[in-house]
């Protein structure tokens, strides 16, 4: 799996996918380049007046599924202008998130959502953040029906499948893994009010 180094600019303008090595040493340069293509989605005439939501799932029961309760909360500490769903003291996770998404449609008109969530990915992928256009499907790794959610998504990779039992991996993820993840995904949603008025165009 390639990092943003691999592509030129221009290929980036035309693509709604970004893969964020955390380990890599263009890390910072590829944060800044996420934070405008959010900056641009969010500033899309499409989106206007459009209540803009970051829809953190997952469980801190699980070291490996607690990346989206871990975003949350660091989201809330930052006060920034966004509207946050999932911390540590309130997750969104497998049992109740029908029931926030309901709550959030009832509240809001056709809000701009952006959801997160760990993810199990092949092992030269785990550290990577991972960012694409269209819904989330939460549980998926694990075989889990749930809804799909999120007119775009964040999935960080905490750990990497193998022949053992996939909900094994969520306990044998590391802290520190997830930890990293997690403040990258914060830094990058924190940039996106500090990148410069020249967006790149979507």
């Amino acid at each position: 799996m390639g990092s943003y180094v691999d592509r030129s600019e221009k290929d980036i303008s035309e693509l709604l996918t970004f893969e964020l090595n955390t380990k890599g040493k263009y890390k910072e340069r590829e944060i800044d380049l996420l934070a405008s293509m959010l900056k641009s989605i969010i500033d899309h005439p499409s989106n206007e007046g459009k209540d803009v939501i970051f829809l953190c799932i997952g469980s801190d029961r699980y070291i490996g599924d607690s990346l989206g309760p871990l975003v949350g909360s660091m989201l809330n500490e930052r006060e920034l202008p966004f509207l946050v769903y999932g911390t540590l003291e309130e997750p969104v996770h497998a049992f109740n998130l029908k029931e926030v998404l309901k709550s959030i449609n009832k509240r809001f008109k056709k809000p701009l959502i952006f959801s997160i969530d760990a993810s199990l990915g092949k092992q030269e992928q785990v550290g990577y953040v991972l960012f694409e256009e269209g819904p989330l499907i939460p549980g998926k790794a694990l075989e889990t029906i749930l809804p799909e959610v999120g007119d775009y998504h964040f999935k960080g990779v905490v750990n990497y499948v193998d022949p053992l039992p996939k909900s094994q991996f969520l306990n044998d993820t590391r802290l520190l893994t997830v930890m990293t993840l997690s403040k990258v995904i914060v830094e990058v949603i924190t940039r996106i009010d500090e990148v410069d008025d020249n967006p790149i165009d979507l």
